[in-house]
């Protein structure tokens, strides 16, 4: 027998609070017995590895393999540690038999923390949550135990906290992640400022991360950690995300007085809070103070700015910003000119919808199916099937895949001019492509049909969508009254109305004015007016429309003086009448030849609202 000191895993030492950079305290080595044999196994191990490194490991440690254990691994290890490539290569050789011990494995990434391989570091990290170990499941305390233990003796460089700390937040272990800096810091040791805003970053995207990252914010800067501008920014980001857009605001402008200067960043996340509030004002402001500090916007002020612009409708300034943004080397991507593409398409102005489509495309910028989408769109909305399909079939022949919504959107294009054909078509097509069409689909289809007088064939339409457990809704149920009207069926309309309502599908002003017309054109004024009624009480707002309907119905009937009630009743409740209001009413009294009347109703018209009527 012989004695022979023990490797650094067995001796015992602690840390005293605030210690845990110095060295540690060794309450005790001790030395044991141990049989020569396996003494000179390791020893010979050791020897064959550093003599034949430039030989496969597999080949020069084929006659140890047998007796090869864990422990041994430790031991070897401690021989070699001083050669990073041989530590390597001998850890590798072992994870091909078997998994090492947690012990070996804090040894390992302790070396090469040390050797500055983090990358080898982060590695093994991941691995070990996600391989099985000869130690079965172990928590995070253990692991952390096992990481203080070998630390000195193995490695001695503080930074392997930072990248244990940086795994756990990457595999979304985010109570593990707090512990383990409430214990370094218990120890003395402060993670890194990179380490603290990983996990502020990570924490803020959460469900509930962006109150905790504001907790979190508060916490951290108590026990001394100095935030700097990009902590700030994430922070900026947890309260616009929260719809405190005003406190970022306010806070934004305290970084400087804090001692951090906030960058283009910082005021891009503000501006993007107070667009996603619409308040275009503010946004206007902020750019302008930025611009003072001499800060450019970036590609995301400029985004941000433009969908603002484009959501309220001021197509022109957002065409102005962008010109602006290429202007000063912002170069704008495919989100951008789709968004300037949807904005016009919406507002009708497919002509520059279509430009922007076009200059987009000569920047090389390649359009996806959701700029396609806007545009088929804009020319369905208005009329322009031919364009719509033209451009449907160039996106297909690209290699873009149509969705739900594209082919939807290109149905009710053709139901609206009537080509009901290329409609059905369409829907026949969709579901060979694999998609289902929606309750949207099935309402556009209804539509229609109901508008060619096929009654009959959209209410199966209907069945067969109820039979796919589609549930109808207020836009499929106004698209068959209004058909049920067109055609003189307004018992079954009315019968209609009071099934939606017994089916919880309430009527809106679209439903009421429907029928109204009806009533009105087939000269039942009585029920019509009693429908604005039954409107009113249930607290549903009539539209200029339905008032128009109204006045019509009246004057066809030759119901003048009610008409006129009508008009000063709208006149007294506020509701401001359109040119069709006062025309309808004009007309009858030049027919009734009564002149005097008709100029008082222009004169009224005239005042109120500054239209001029067409009868006069």
């Amino acid at each position: 027998m012989s004695f022979i000191r023990l490797p650094p895993r067995a001796s015992w030492f602690y840390f005293e609070k605030g210690a845990l950079g110095e060295t540690p305290r060794k309450d005790a080595f001790f030395a044991c017995s141990i049989d020569v044999g396996y003494s000179e196994f390791v020893h010979r191990i050791s020897t064959v590895i550093k003599q034949r490194c430039c030989e496969p490991f597999r080949r020069i440690l084929k006659p140890f393999e047998s007796k090869f254990r864990p422990d041994h691994l430790i031991w070897v290890l401690m021989d070699i540690k001083n050669d990073y490539s041989l530590v390597v290569n001998l850890f590798d050789w072992s994870c091909i038999r078997r998994y090492p011990s947690l012990e070996a494995c804090c040894i390992v990434i302790q070396i090469a923390v040390a050797a500055n391989d983090l990358k080898m570091a982060q590695k093994l990290f991941h691995e070990f949550w996600t391989k099985p170990s000869i130690d079965g499941n172990m928590s995070v305390s253990q692991f952390l135990e096992k990481l203080i233990y070998t630390y000195k003796d193995w490695g001695s460089n503080p930074y392997v906290f930072d990248i244990f700390f940086q795994a756990l937040i990457e595999s979304g272990h985010l109570d593990n992640a707090r512990k383990l800096f409430d214990k370094m810091l218990n120890y003395g040791v402060v993670l890194s400022l990179d380490s603290c805003n990983m996990y502020l970053s990570r924490l803020s995207k959460d469900i509930d991360g962006p109150k905790m990252s504001l907790e979190v914010f508060r916490e951290f800067s108590e026990v001394g950690i100095q935030w700097n501008t990009v902590s700030y920014n994430i922070i900026l980001y947890s309260l616009c995300q929260l719809g405190n857009t005003r406190e970022a605001h306010n806070l934004l402008l305290q970084m400087d007085l804090r001692g951090c200067s906030p960058d283009a960043v910082s005021y891009s996340t503000v501006i993007n809070g107070y667009c996603n509030q619409g308040e275009l004002r503010s946004v206007l402001k902020i750019v302008e103070n930025m611009r003072q500090k001499g800060l450019k916007p970036n590609a995301f002020t400029f985004n941000s700015l433009i969908f603002l612009l484009c959501k309220t409708g001021k197509l022109v300034d957002a065409e102005k910003v962008l010109r602006e943004m290429i202007s000063q080397g912002v170069f704008p991507d495919n989100v951008v000119y789709t968004t300037l593409i949807d904005g016009f398409s919406k507002m009708g102005n497919v002509s520059s919808a279509h430009r922007m489509y076009d200059e987009m495309q000569s920047r090389n910028i390649i359009p996806d199916f959701i700029t396609y989408t806007a545009l088929i769109c804009g020319f369905c909305q208005n009329g322009k099937v031919a364009e719509a399909d033209k451009l449907f079939h160039e996106m297909l022949n690209i290699g873009l895949k149509a969705d739900e919504f594209t082919y939807t959107t290109l149905i009710d294009g053709y139901c609206k001019v009537g080509e009901i054909k290329k409609a059905f078509s369409l829907h026949t097509e969709m579901i060979q492509m694999g998609l289902i069409p929606n309750v949207v689909t099935y309402t556009a289809l209804v539509d229609g049909l109901c508008k060619q007088g096929e009654v009959d064939t959209a209410n199966e339409l209907l069945h067969e969508m109820c039979g796919k457990g589609l549930v109808l809704n207020i836009y499929t149920c106004n698209a068959l009254l209004n058909g049920l009207c067109k055609s003189g069926n307004i018992m079954q309309a009315v019968k209609l109305m009071k099934d939606m309502e017994v089916a919880g599908i309430k009527p809106d002003a679209f439903t009421y004015t429907t029928l109204m017309d009806a009533y009105s054109k087939s000269g039942q004024m009585v029920m019509a007016h009693q429908l604005l009624h039954e409107m009113l009480q249930k607290g549903i707002k009539p539209t200029v429309v339905t008032f128009n309907v109204l006045m019509n119905g009246f004057c066809m009937s030759r119901m003048l003086e009610d008409g006129q009630k009508l008009l000063n009743w709208m006149l007294e409740k506020g509701i401001m009448p359109n040119a069709t209001t006062y025309n309808s009413l004009i007309k009858q009294q030049c027919i009734r030849n009564d002149m005097r009347a008709a100029t008082e109703v222009y004169g009224v018209c005239a005042i109120r609202s500054g239209t001029r009527c067409k009868y006069l």
